[in-house]
């Protein structure tokens, strides 16, 4: 890659700063498994003026998805469980789920057709969703109409048995819903490996992968790490309160700290994400220590859900989107490349084909209209590619 085209994307990213659209960002490229670029901008703390540094926490929200998708193959691998099985198999709550088909008159439920498997979660098409479509009341009297479960009292899989119990806005297999499926995972990691759902992660992939700075819930020695979340307003940044669920600071630091929510609740570091990602890259494997087998890592990386698409040119793996049609995307890219993001606005994206992962870290939330880095990231990471 060229540093010097690489070097444009310093003005674009700390112009986003200066016109207030964001108060810090970090953002990392590795190139052949080599960082190029890592800096960072603006302040993790505007009001008392602390600068943003390279290794400051963000919550990454659903960019935990992946992690936790991959932590179940690492069970299929161990012979402990096939992604063709209905969870039910492991959790019996879920042996038979409803589903809330809407009428004139509100909606009636109806037994599911089928079981919902294991591959149904970690693709968004179990019909698990938080309850926003059809069966509204039902999930709000639940407590479920969040992502966000870090104020929560109760462990994971008591609150997968809660899922269980609702109305599901799709039938298995219909369609894509996205919502708390990749939460019933976490669930079912800690009953097939006896382990809770941190410790399990740590030893299979945190500390294999040196992946330091990734937690559930902040280390206290590390709370003045922690990013601070803004929301955007045509007037500038706004620093959002302590109060409410995930549209606040949220309970990384104070909360709880009971619910492992394997769908949005990691935080981390731009670095230690990264390395997560060039394991992918790698076909399962970083500097020596073997994670996942290259034949599983291509069943990630493959399209599992047929003529369907997530948007143009976009197919959905397992725990990532992937390009398949770079005319149809319509942006710089590669066609296999994975990426997803998380709620607060972070994203990351990487290319097998041109061995480069990208992680992209910031905390804001209802953007003023304008924002457009998400796209400049590409199109100013991959222009740097010149041979």
């Amino acid at each position: 890659m060229s540093s010097e085209r690489l070097s444009r994307l310093d003005d674009v990213m700390q112009r986003y700063v200066d016109e207030q659209f964001l108060a810090g960002s970090v953002t990392l490229v590795l190139k052949n498994g080599k960082i190029v670029y890592h800096k960072a901008m603006g302040m993790r703390d505007v009001e008392i003026g602390d600068p943003m540094e390279v290794d400051d926490l963000f919550r990454i929200a659903s960019q935990t998805k992946a992690i936790v998708t991959l932590a179940v193959l690492i069970l299929q691998e161990q012979g402990k469980l096939s992604i063709r099985e209905p969870v039910g198999t492991y959790l019996p709550e879920w042996q038979h789920t409803t589903v809330a088909v809407a009428n004139e008159d509100g909606y009636d439920v109806v037994p599911a057709d089928r079981a919902i498997t294991i591959r149904d979660l970690m693709t968004h098409r179990a019909g698990v969703g938080w309850g926003s479509q059809v069966a509204r009341a039902e999930w709000e009297a639940a407590d479920l109409m969040y992502w966000y479960l870090a104020d929560r009292e109760e462990g994971i899989q008591e609150i997968v048995r809660t899922i269980a119990s609702l109305p599901m806005d799709a039938q298995p297999g219909e369609r894509y819903v996205y919502g708390l499926g990749i939460d019933v995972l976490g669930a079912l990691i800690e009953v097939v490996s006896g382990q809770p759902l941190d410790e399990f992660l740590d030893e299979h992939l945190f500390i294999p992968l040196g992946m330091v700075d990734t937690h559930f819930f902040v280390p206290p020695e590390k709370s003045d790490r922690l990013a601070v979340v803004y929301g955007g307003t045509e007037q500038g940044l706004v620093r959002l309160s302590t109060e409410g669920h995930y549209e606040g600071q949220g309970h990384y630091v104070d909360g709880p700290r009971a619910t492992f929510g394997g769908g949005a609740g990691l935080v981390s570091t731009a670095h230690d994400y990264a390395r997560f990602l060039q394991m992918v890259v790698n076909g399962g494997e970083l500097d020596g220590k073997r994670i996942l087998s290259p034949t599983t890592v291509d069943l990630v990386l493959s399209n599992h859900i047929g003529e369907s698409n997530l948007g143009a040119g976009r197919k959905m793996g397992l725990g990532f989107e992937l390009i398949t049609d770079l005319g149809a995307y319509g942006l710089p890219g590669a066609e296999g490349q994975f990426s997803w993001g998380g709620a607060y606005h972070t994203t990351y994206f990487a290319s097998p084909r041109d061995n480069m992962v990208v992680v992209y870290l910031t905390q804001i939330m209802n953007a003023k209209p304008g924002l457009t880095d998400h796209n400049r990231l590409r199109a100013l990471t991959y222009q740097a590619i010149v041979n």
